[in-house]
């Protein structure tokens, strides 16, 4: 490495994220649960493509085409797809719906079980500590018409993700365990969705836990369907209500 214009590699913190792959196993179970949309003869492993744009996505990418970001250090990422390939798994894994989308969650919930196995005494849960689950909606603004975006209650306009996210405490920023793609009008007290992205965060945690789970929302989580659920799987919980 040298600062003379040669021997420069950029991107070179993206490494981070290759190894907390390998460690985690998230690229070998990304690898064996997308195995039935790999070609015969296909050069490029699914799996691999999917973390690849997560990669990108986490270097700033903002679209598929960014990944070529990854593509010009191959001494660091490996090979990487051409944009019409990553394009064509994109579109037949969003053919599939559902079924790739259980697939991919399946593979992120053992990845994570392998972390917090590897975390040990700091994992959460970790003797008997509770493991708080946060869910909430956020807004995300859109700056020209695209799917799903619409007018917000806040008068704007763009998308009301709901999201669930498992706390780490003061001195950590939590893991994403969700993330439930909504409209732009969508309501921020819709039980239904508060319900599926409960149930999509518990899936992302060890079933032997889900007893030490405290679910925590604000006041839009304050309804009789979303306690009822709750209390049906005696989760704990601390919901504001108006």
């Amino acid at each position: 490495m040298s600062s003379d214009g040669r021997g420069i590699l950029s991107q070179a913190g993206g490494l981070l994220l290759i190894e907390t792959l390998r460690v985690s196993g998230l690229r070998q179970n990304l690898s064996q649960a997308l195995s039935r949309w790999r070609k015969p003869r296909a050069v490029h492993d699914p799996g691999k493509i999917i973390t690849d744009l997560a990669v990108t996505l986490a270097l700033g990418g903002d679209c598929l085409a960014d990944v070529a970001v990854l593509r010009s250090s191959p001494e660091l990422f490996g090979p990487v797809a051409s944009d019409p390939t990553v394009s064509r798994l994109i579109a037949a894994l969003a053919e599939a719906g559902p079924t790739a989308l259980r697939l991919i969650r399946a593979a992120r919930a053992a990845a994570r079980e392998q972390v917090w196995k590897l975390a040990g005494e700091h994992a959460p849960g970790a003797g008997g500590a509770l493991i708080p689950v946060d869910l909430d909606a956020t807004i995300v603004i859109a700056h020209s018409d695209k799917e799903s975006a619409a007018p917000t209650w806040k008068k704007s306009f763009g998308f009301h993700p709901m999201t669930a996210f498992i706390d780490h405490g003061t001195g950590g920023t939590g893991e994403a365990a969700a993330l439930l793609l909504r409209k732009g009008n969508a309501g921020a007290n819709t039980a239904a969705d508060h319900i599926t992205a409960g149930r999509l965060a518990l899936n992302q945690i060890p079933a032997r836990l889900h007893r030490q789970v405290l679910i925590r929302t604000d006041c839009g989580g304050g309804t009789h369907e979303f306690l009822n659920w709750v209390n049906a799987r005696r989760l704990k919980y601390s919901i504001g209500f108006n």
